[in-house]
């Protein structure tokens, strides 16, 4: 009959709103609503040492920018045993996280790892790019200078192979339903993630073309709603936040720095209260929640570094 479940046009989107600085102890945090959907995000930063290690084709590699994805079985009003994340949750989480990775700024701009965790409170609908959105703002609320911000909508389709009605922003029902759930996300200016699920055998180009526009118009109206709530990443880091200091030394030099048994990096992190990661090209990071004590251990680093 061309009647959407909730009476919704078919380019229109359910409700949007967002808060932040919801968590008072969390670096960062962001709910994002979509009409039921609801997910809340948690940012939190560490040294480069707290990045992930992969266990991949290469001898050694690191992650250090994490999207996790959470979605426990009372946001869809239902009892399972809460074990470690199924492949929904780790995809999802992978989704977000190829997503966002663009705008992250680059390790010379801001050296930390960044661990984002998007906890799924309510379920109907499109909940891994409102985890998108969430984070989005949780990190802004951190303070992380992301490039832009980004955001993601969910499409749907319903075809009798005939006549056909794209849907913008679709619910469960739709989704479980409908004949293609469709993703996209981004900024205002371009794509960053695009995941298809379709149970028909293709999609005209015209379809295709209706759905991305109605996409961007959608994914436009989230950005929106979210500078309403917070325009632009924070000035300054989250009193909670570890501040990083960073510092360069000859590597000939990094024994010293660390002594024997690692005594010497061990007296200047208790007596500074901070954490020290040293690479192996001799640049030095410092990360303590006082500012001015991490100051004083880069400058200590480099007078034993000079004159060991």
């Amino acid at each position: 009959d061309g009647v959407r479940p909730d009476g919704r046009e078919y380019s229109t989107s359910r409700a949007l709103s967002s808060e932040v600085g919801l968590s008072p102890r969390a670096h960062g945090s962001g709910l994002y609503r979509r009409g039921e959907t609801q997910v809340l995000s948690l940012v939190a930063l560490g040294t480069m040492r707290d990045a992930q290690k992969l266990d991949g084709l290469y001898p050694e590699d690191t992650l250090r920018f994490m999207h996790h994805y959470n979605f426990p079985p009372f946001s869809t009003g239902e009892t399972w045993p809460m074990r470690g994340p199924k492949r929904r949750e780790i995809g999802h989480g992978a989704l977000g996280q190829a997503a966002i990775l663009p705008v992250i700024p680059s390790e010379e701009e801001f050296p930390y790892a960044i661990r984002v965790v998007s906890e799924v409170l309510s379920s109907n609908g499109s909940t891994s790019q409102g985890s998108i959105c969430a984070s989005v703002l949780a990190l802004m609320d951190c303070g992380v200078p992301i490039r832009k911000p980004v955001a993601g909508v969910a499409m749907g389709l319903i075809t009798d192979g005939e006549k056909h009605a794209v849907l913008t922003d679709i619910q469960g029902m739709e989704d479980h339903l409908g004949d293609m759930d469709f993703k996209v996300a981004g900024s205002a200016d371009g794509i960053s993630a695009l995941p298809m699920d379709i149970k028909i055998g293709g999609l005209s180009q015209e379809v295709m073309a209706q759905a991305m526009e109605q996409a961007r118009v959608g994914r436009r109206e989230s950005l929106d709603s979210m500078r309403e709530t917070l325009a632009a990443p924070r000035e300054e880091l989250s009193i909670y936040a570890p501040r990083m200091m960073t510092g360069n030394i000859d590597p000939e030099k990094i024994g010293a720095v660390i002594g024997k048994g690692g005594a010497t990096i061990r007296m200047i992190q208790e007596a500074y209260e901070v954490s020290i990661d040293i690479q192996e090209d001799g640049t030095v990071f410092v990360a303590g929640v006082d500012g001015k004590k991490a100051e004083m251990a880069v400058e200590r680093i480099n007078t034993i570094a000079k004159d060991p």
